[in-house]
């Protein structure tokens, strides 16, 4: 991987593992990724990152789907919920693909950078 995408990469990453809406599966693929760069373990472990990471971000079809559930509301709580739909269909609206919670921003930079993470 080249250092300038490495350092781009590594960047997010670690705003993803301060994110509060970071998953603790997407953290420790984080983590163990962080810790196998340089290593021969780095190839194998950036596969199974973007793989978590794809597994990891939120659509928001799947976002409003989920909020909008009785499981949603009572999860969030049904004004924070209703809140949270309206939110992810004013973004589905304007275009966005994904939650923009700050770990699906940090996920959907670092999946920008997919193809250039694998070479």
């Amino acid at each position: 991987m080249e250092k300038q995408v490495l350092d781009y990469v590594t960047e997010k990453t670690h705003a993803l593992t301060d994110a509060f809406s970071c998953s603790k599966e997407a953290k420790a693929a984080a983590e163990k990724w962080l810790n196998s760069i340089g290593t021969d373990a780095e190839a194998e472990e950036t596969k199974k990152y973007i793989a978590e990471l794809e597994a990891d971000i939120m659509p928001l079809d799947q976002l409003i789907a989920f909020a909008g559930s009785e499981q949603g509301k009572a999860y969030f709580g049904a004004d924070q919920a209703a809140g949270i739909v309206a939110h992810a269909q004013e973004l589905k609206a304007a275009g966005a693909k994904y939650c923009d919670c700050p770990a699906c921003q940090a996920v959907e930079a670092i999946l920008e950078k997919k193809e250039e993470m694998l070479k």
